[in-house]
């Protein structure tokens, strides 16, 4: 058996194959993954089919990335509505975004396309008779992103995203002609829109292609990862800190975590099944979603900073308090003793929460304490606190309140 294929399985990495693993992977590919550039980062969803593309480098396959800064003007598809459409500038930006990223995860360079340069030149016309004849309408309704648009009673589709599909399937067709690309791999979701190219391959060229997809990576509420869902977690620093991106693998449910331990981390399979169990032995010290959490955050973020936020996290979080320390990596905020700040304020100025209305709600949610007493009137003040530090937390994000004597 294919020493890839079998890796790929026993994680639970494959979700479909348009034929048998062994024979997609047994043979040496050009791979492709294509990614629309709406936004200016990617994101815990999309990490998959990058990492997805590390293994097949390691294995040997050629790789590639397709930025579709064609296909990004328009947007594939959503549960619903129609996606705003970019302009050209934002689009741009995103697009150098994601290849850098891309790029440092992989750890080396690699081949970039832009489609682009083949759609915006394609004529109508031309685009129609060749490319357009090979899908029946019949067909495409029955996509089930389309067909809920249909059905649904308050919602509809435009011509623009309902040729989508077409356009991911002649990017495909454009690939196989000029660099041989023989395989295209993506997230479940686009199952039918990477088999719309792998079709047009054979009835145009008269070649087999190949699609892979991933399953969908959902968290513990069952919804996916993504910018729709709004539960994103960004691999941009500056959308998501690596202190908080570290937090969020650290914080995976037990049922989870050695799925995701088996999807996003180069652990061998029997270096997770030790891991998995030795957290067994002592659950309350969470060794798997540790051991998760460094293998991410290494990963997209590199050994250097994983050791700062492995430092961060224990000043933040562990039971031992140094807000000497502490104040050295979360905000502070200086309030003179003579001038009392609402603690309302603080919270807004130190970024725990956006507004006050947020601020407000917090503390009426008992969620905020003050050196661990629990801030319960929407009016208070600092006006009780003594000179030097004192910590402000809300949930598990801390943030340090500095009185000083003028």
């Amino acid at each position: 058996m294919n020493e890839l294929a079998a890796d790929l399985k026993a994680r639970g990495l494959i979700e479909h194959v348009s034929a048998d693993a062994e024979k997609i992977l047994g043979t040496k590919r050009s791979v492709y993954l294509g990614v629309d550039p709406s936004a200016d980062s990617m994101h815990a969803g999309n990490l998959l089919g990058v990492l997805l593309m590390k293994r097949l480098s390691d294995a040997g396959h050629s790789i590639q990335l397709l930025v579709g800064g064609g296909t990004g003007m328009i947007g594939d598809p959503k549960e619903k509505g129609e996606r705003p459409l970019a302009d050209v500038r934002t689009i741009a930006r995103n697009k150098r975004a994601i290849k850098a990223q891309f790029q440092q995860v992989l750890g080396r360079r690699i081949k970039v396309v832009d489609n682009a340069d083949w759609l915006l030149k394609v004529k109508l016309i031309d685009f129609l008779r060749d490319i357009g004849k090979h899908f029946t309408v019949n067909e495409l309704i029955k996509r089930d992103a389309i067909k809920r648009r249909l059905d649904a009673k308050d919602d509809s589709i435009s011509y623009t995203e309902f040729a989508y599909s077409l356009l991911q399937g002649y990017d495909y067709l454009v690939l196989n002609q000029k660099y041989g690309t023989d395989l295209q791999i993506g997230a479940s979701d686009q199952w039918t829109n990477i088999l719309s190219g792998v079709e047009l391959i054979r009835r145009k060229l008269g070649k087999e292609a190949f699609a892979l997809t991933t399953p969908l990576v959902t968290d513990s509420s069952g919804k996916k990862f993504g910018k729709s869902e709004g539960n994103a977690v960004w691999l941009d620093r500056k959308k998501t800190s690596p202190r908080d991106f570290y937090q969020f693998w650290l914080s995976q449910p037990d049922a989870l975590v050695e799925k995701y331990l088996k999807f996003y981390t180069f652990l061998s399979l029997t270096e997770i099944e030790m891991v998995m169990e030795l957290h067994g032995k002592n659950p309350e010290k969470r060794e798997a979603q540790q051991a998760l959490a460094r293998e991410v955050t290494k990963l997209v973020h590199g050994e250097d900073v994983l050791n700062d936020v492995v430092r961060e996290s224990a000043l933040i979080y562990g039971k031992e308090r140094d807000l000497h320390e502490l104040k050295k990596v979360v905000t502070a905020t200086e309030v003179p003793s003579s001038e009392p700040a609402k603690i309302v304020d603080v919270l807004v100025a130190n970024g725990l929460v956006q507004t006050k209305n947020e601020a407000r709600r917090a503390v009426e949610g008992n969620g905020v304490t003050i050196d661990g007493t629990r801030v319960t009137d929407i009016h208070a003040t600092t006006s009780s606190l003594s000179a030097g530090d004192h910590e402000l937390k809300f949930g598990n994000r801390s943030s340090i309140i500095s009185i000083v004597e003028k």
